[in-house]
């Protein structure tokens, strides 16, 4: 990035960091949900767009790092920070351990493999004594809005940041190797099994934060919404519509849905989700590569772009 892209960039950091002392406290909470569902659809980013992997398992990730902040805080009486650490450390772990098997499955078959581990964590959650069972936990309550937007946006700052070292690492190098085609990556000396385990310990990680983050906010957790799978879904469909495997794709298309979703939501609840569903075929039809693609598409082909995309698809 030039010197200019990077002026701007910590201008409008700037920005957001100054929005809850200009805004009113509805665009204060609004921006922790936002910044919260970027964080989560970049740390997918790692594990979907850089490697190749469609995750439909992030939302366990979340859910344990809820739970993690949640058990040390109103079980163990523990301080936010402690409880937070133990949080993402018991989402990577698992993650590390999840992923000697599955990663070892490829495309769909890893994808469905994901896709019901949210059920079966809600499931167990529901009939642990340590994690209130049904009815949930209660965490202590705090009124501070504008912490926990800083401490969101902070979030995302560090993951975006780990991308931008990603995309210009080996690491990331070996990464998009594996996506674009494991096989050869292999031949070519990528440890692929340790690259894909690390990658999604990262997506993991950052993941379980946002977690811990959203429980202490809202100061409740039940297995219902911690482990819900329509948040992974979320996550995906933003990191598509942004573009998947670029560094700001997955936040600029979060934001950007985020926005009308919040909207749909308030007025017409089953509009969102049909909105949702809408978005991701226009979006893997007219611009697989997302909306970040456009301003290059439109660049060199115009409205071609479009058209050459849809005939990719054989439309």
């Amino acid at each position: 990035m030039s010197p200019l892209r990077w002026i701007g960039l910590a201008a409008l950091v700037g920005m957001l960091a100054a929005t809850p002392w200009l805004g009113d406290a509805t665009v204060v909470q609004y921006g922790i949900n936002a910044l919260l569902v970027a964080t989560l659809a970049q740390a997918w980013n790692i594990i979907g767009g850089f490697a190749g992997y469609p995750s439909f398992g992030n939302s366990v990730f979340y859910g344990l790092g809820t739970y993690g902040t949640a058990i040390a805080m109103a079980q163990l009486g523990l301080p936010f920070w402690v409880g937070l650490a133990c949080g993402a450390l018991l989402s990577s772990v698992f993650a590390a351990l999840l992923g000697i098997p599955l990663l070892r499955l490829r495309g769909p078959y890893f994808a469905i493999a994901t896709l019901g581990l949210s059920g079966v964590m809600s499931a167990i959650m529901a009939n642990l004594d340590i994690a209130g069972r049904n009815i949930g936990l209660i965490l202590p309550l705090i009124r501070g809005d504008v912490l926990f937007y800083e401490l969101s946006l902070g979030l995302l700052i560090a993951t975006t940041s780990t991308v931008v070292w990603i995309s210009r690492s080996r690491f990331g190098i070996g990464l998009i190797a594996i996506r674009e085609d494991e096989a050869a990556a292999e031949v070519m000396g990528v440890n692929t099994t340790t690259f894909k385990i690390a990658a999604l310990v990262l997506s993991a990680l950052f993941t379980a934060i946002a977690g811990g983050i959203h429980a202490y906010w809202i100061t409740f957790v039940d297995p219902a919404s911690a482990f819900d799978s329509t948040l992974n879904v979320r996550m995906v469909i933003m990191a598509m519509f942004g573009g998947p495997g670029t560094i700001f794709g997955p936040v600029i298309g979060a934001f950007a849905l985020s926005a009308v979703y919040e909207i749909l939501a308030n007025s017409i609840s089953t509009a969102a989700a049909l909105f949702f569903g809408l978005v991701i075929v226009l979006a893997v039809v007219f611009m697989p590569k997302g909306v970040i693609d456009i301003g290059g598409g439109f660049r060199k082909l115009r409205w071609q772009y479009f058209v050459q995309n849809i005939r990719e698809n054989r439309l």
